[in-house]
C-alpha cells in the first residue's frame, strides 16, 4: 500500500496535482497496490483529488475518521460537552486566536476561513449555537507563534494538542487521543490484511512522524520539517517537483515487494 499526506507532500503549493503524479499513482493502483490519503483535511475538502486518483481508503481529520471504500469505518471525536467547553474557554481567554471546529462534516469558525483555507465553505459563529455533536477536531491559529504550554493546560487527558507547519499561519490541532494518522493507518492495514512493513508512507509535518517512522518505508519530501526527515528512511524531491511520484518510479517497481528496496536511513 502507498499512503501519502496531501498538503505540502503530494499537492503542490498551489494545491494542485500534476498530470504526471496522477498517472503514476493510477498505474500503481491498476497493478494491485492500494492507495490511501492521510490528511488533516475533511473528506469534502479532498473529493476533487479522489476523483483524479483512485483511492481505497481515506484517513481524514488527522485520523479522527477513516473511510474504506467510501464508507465510514472508524471515528474518534471530541465529546460535545468537552468540545463546547474548550471552544468557550479559548474564545473567552484568547480573543485574538482564530478557532474552528469540524462537526458532522461542517466547519464552524469565528473568522473568515477563506483567509487560510481557500474555497472552504464554513459557518461563522461565536460557538454559542453549534450542534451538540462530536467534533472531529478543533483547530486554533494565530499570526504569532502559539504558546503551546499555556494552551496545553486547557486540554483534558482524553485529548491532545499538536502543532502544524502551516504555510500561512501558526496553527495547532486538538484531537481525541485515539485520532492519529498512525493509529488510523494501522486500522486500514488490518482491514486490508497488509502488514505495515509492506506500506510506504510519504509525509512532511508533525502529524506524519509516527506513520513515517512506523511503516516499512517512510519517505520525507525535501520540504518536510526536520523532525520528519530525522525518522524517515528516504528523502524524495519537494512537493512542487513531483517528489512522491518520482521516488515511486525510481525506487518501487510495479507489484514488487518492499523488502527489495534498499533501506537508507537519514
Amino acid at each position: 500500500m502507498i499512503v501519502t499526506d496531501l498538503d505540502r507532500t503530494l499537492l503542490r503549493t498551489d494545491k494542485t496535482i500534476s498530470a504526471y503524479t496522477i498517472d503514476v499513482l493510477a498505474r500503481y493502483h491498476k497493478h494491485g497496490t492500494k492507495i490511501a490519503f492521510a490528511t488533516a483535511r475533511s473528506k469534502r475538502a479532498i473529493e476533487s483529488f479522489c476523483e483524479k486518483i483512485p483511492t481505497d481508503a481515506l484517513i481524514v481529520h488527522n485520523g479522527a475518521v477513516v473511510y474504506i471504500d467510501g464508507e465510514v469505518h472508524t471515528s474518534f471525536g471530541i465529546k460535545p460537552e468537552t468540545g463546547n467547553d474548550l471552544l468557550r474557554s479559548f474564545t473567552r481567554d484568547f480573543p485574538d486566536l482564530t478557532i474552528s471546529a469540524e462537526i458532522d462534516e461542517t466547519l464552524y469558525a469565528n473568522f473568515d476561513v477563506s483567509e487560510v483555507w481557500h474555497d472552504t465553505a464554513f459557518i461563522r459563529t461565536d460557538f454559542s449555537d453549534i450542534p451538540n455533536k462530536l467534533s472531529d477536531r478543533i483547530v486554533i491559529g494565530s499570526s504569532e507563534p502559539l504558546d503551546m504550554k499555556r494552551l496545553a493546560k486547557y486540554i483534558p487527558a482524553e485529548l491532545y494538542i499538536e502543532e502544524s507547519a502551516s504555510e500561512v499561519a501558526h496553527m495547532a490541532m486538538i484531537m481525541n487521543r485515539n485520532a492519529t494518522k498512525w493509529d488510523a493507518l494501522k486500522v486500514v492495514a488490518m482491514e486490508f490484511g497488509i502488514p505495515t512493513d509492506d506500506i510506504v508512507v510519504f509525509g512532511d509535518d508533525y502529524n506524519d512522524i509516527l506513520m513515517v517512522k512506523g511503516c516499512g518505508i517512510g519517505v520525507a519530501v525535501e520540504n518536510a520539517i526536520d523532525e520528519v526527515k530525522a525518522v524517515s528512511n528516504h528523502i524524495c524531491g519537494a512537493n512542487d517537483n513531483d517528489g512522491v511520484a518520482k521516488w515511486l518510479e525510481e525506487n518501487l517497481q510495479l507489484s514488487c515487494k518492499f523488502d527489495r528496496i534498499p533501506q537508507t536511513t537519514n
